[in-house]
């Protein structure tokens, strides 16, 4: 398990997404953008289109460390009508694997899923009826055993970096930051 799934979705965040994407491949993380679509090609809710690495019908997920969601409307939405993509979340959270969403994507996704129940979670404010978790909090970014989740585009780095520190400690989150001067 060493690679980073992160699905994209017509409407995505594009803040969200591509700034995981980004800071993951700066810490030298394996990682594969999915479209969760027919077609490669994704536009973000802010109508940025995104050519994803491949389709989620054409990928083997056995090596998924990580499986992540960034948030928007109606990316979020289109991501829980992927009914692959819902199995595989519970799959993968049921073997302990890492889980990450942001924005509205652990109300809309996660929560209903079930997968939020005995963690502390975030959400995008307003958003937080259906989280279904444990503790709702209101910091940026929250860590609960395997799930992370953060709160919307004000915490995308931030999300980005709790990944790389999960993964590869907190001096590569560290290194990162620097380089970006964050």
């Amino acid at each position: 398990m060493n690679t980073a799934y992160i699905f994209f979705a017509d409407g995505f965040e594009e803040i969200e997404a591509l700034s995981s994407v980004d800071v993951l491949r700066r810490a030298g993380m394996n990682v594969v953008t999915v479209s969760v679509h027919d077609d490669t090609l994704v536009t973000g809710a802010h109508g940025v289109p995104v050519e994803a690495d491949a389709l989620i019908d054409e990928v083997d997920f056995s090596d998924a460390q990580w499986l992540i969601l960034p948030g928007g409307m109606p990316g979020a939405t289109n991501l829980r009508n992927c009914e692959p993509l819902c199995r595989l979340l519970k799959s993968h959270y049921a073997q302990g694997g890492n889980i990450a969403a942001i924005c509205a994507s652990p109300s809309i996704v996660l929560g209903p899923l079930g997968l939020l129940q005995n963690h502390a979670a975030v959400c995008y404010p307003g958003m937080d009826a259906t989280l279904n978790c444990a503790t709702p909090l209101q910091d940026l970014v929250v860590t609960s055993g395997n799930v992370v989740t953060g709160k919307g585009p004000a915490a995308a780095w931030e999300f980005a970096l709790t990944i790389v520190r999960m993964t590869l400690g907190d001096e590569a989150a560290q290194q990162v930051a620097a380089g970006m001067l964050l």
